[in-house]
């Protein structure tokens, strides 16, 4: 018990009801603290974007590669898994600037087009894209969330992940020997009511357009539910579940999946903010299946610091720092704990698997 010592403070008024946004509280906790500038071992990140598709003014994400390999050669990269190629001579494009200009520190991956929706029969045009996809050079297929939340076909219905229309797509990307990262859903928050106990307020304050808490949308269950039954039914295909499987608010249910599905991955792109306020969970995760995490970030464009502090949190066991330079975080209003991975699995997590799976980047 705090002893109570009898005495008048006066709070200032205006702290009574000082709004949620302007609470920046600073931490008192004193603890250690490694800063780690370069990584121990050699690195893949096996999910980032460097393509022209998700930048504002249609460029290139990257506009001088060799200040991005310098970057990676200060690092500690060996390779990047370029997502965003897309299909067709942006395909092409991508591969010219990256893959083939220096070989074996790029990958690149290409995308379905989701425009054949917009016709009856669509099941062999979009598998026969991916086939063109794969003999052009594309070592792997990225599908992102907009299956299962936004995609019609030409009834204008929703089309969801185990569509059976889509089989044929899945199928064919494990013939042509394509591993499939798939985006299914978003934080579970989104999923949420926007309201007092989201705790992802601030950000879905500040972009509304990321809630999915309308009757227009699937539920979260519904969603990683398609992503299961589409593993399930299709073994011969891997696929890695970015983003730790598109459920790290859940990490039995992560857990689950990798012991069932041989063919299932996942990497820890973009989500060490829930992965680090459990660390205990995600280090006995990890160390049950090390063949099948991998190291990413998301980050766009790839950023040092933000690499810097994935290496932080891989390597040691730093407790209580930020996951991110926001302040306050967006992405959630607590700090992460290091990991402190052993250094045979922290080789899995940082290269070794994804160098398994896109080969093009260990050569």
């Amino acid at each position: 018990m705090i002893p109570h010592f009898p005495h008048e403070t006066v709070v200032p008024a205006h702290l009574k009801d000082l709004p949620l946004a302007r609470y920046t509280p600073r931490s008192r906790l004193v603890v250690g603290a490694h800063e780690v500038e370069r990584a121990s071992l050699p690195v893949v990140d096996a999910h980032i974007h460097l393509g022209r598709w998700l930048s504002e003014d249609g460029g290139w994400v990257v506009p001088d590669v060799g200040a991005l390999l310098a970057m990676m050669d200060e690092l500690g990269i060996r390779g990047m898994v370029n997502l965003d190629g897309r299909w067709g001579a942006e395909l092409d494009e991508n591969l010219a600037r990256y893959d083939h200009a220096h070989p074996g520190r790029f990958a690149t991956f290409c995308h379905v087009d989701w425009r054949e929706l917009a016709g009856p029969g669509f099941e062999e045009r979009i598998a026969a894209g991916i086939r063109r996809a794969a003999e052009t050079g594309a070592v792997g297929l990225k599908v992102w969330k907009d299956l299962g939340l936004q995609l019609r076909d030409h009834a204008d219905t929703l089309v969801m992940v185990d569509d059976p229309r889509l089989d044929t797509l899945w199928a064919t990307a494990g013939e042509v020997g394509l591993p499939i990262w798939i985006h299914t859903a978003d934080p579970v928050a989104f999923f949420d009511p926007i309201d007092e106990h989201n705790e992802r307020l601030e950000l879905l304050l500040a972009r509304p357009d990321w809630s999915f808490a309308d009757e227009r949308f699937p539920s979260f269950e519904r969603l990683v539910q398609a992503l299961e039954n589409t593993v399930a039914r299709h073994p011969g295909t891997t696929f890695v579940g970015v983003h730790m499987g598109c459920y790290p608010e859940n990490l039995q249910w992560v857990g689950r999946m990798l012991d069932t599905y041989a063919n299932f991955h996942v990497d820890i792109a973009a989500r060490i903010a829930e992965l680090g306020r459990q660390p205990r969970a995600t280090t006995e995760l990890i160390l049950r299946h090390p063949d099948r995490v991998l190291f990413g970030t998301d980050e766009i464009p790839p950023d040092r610091a933000s690499y810097q502090r994935h290496f932080r949190f891989l390597e040691t066991a730093d407790e209580g720092f930020p996951h991110s330079d926001q302040d306050p975080p967006l992405m959630g209003r607590w700090a992460i704990s290091g990991l402190d991975l052993p250094q045979d699995v922290l080789a899995k997590v940082y290269a070794d698997n994804a160098l398994r799976l896109v080969p093009r980047l260990a050569s």
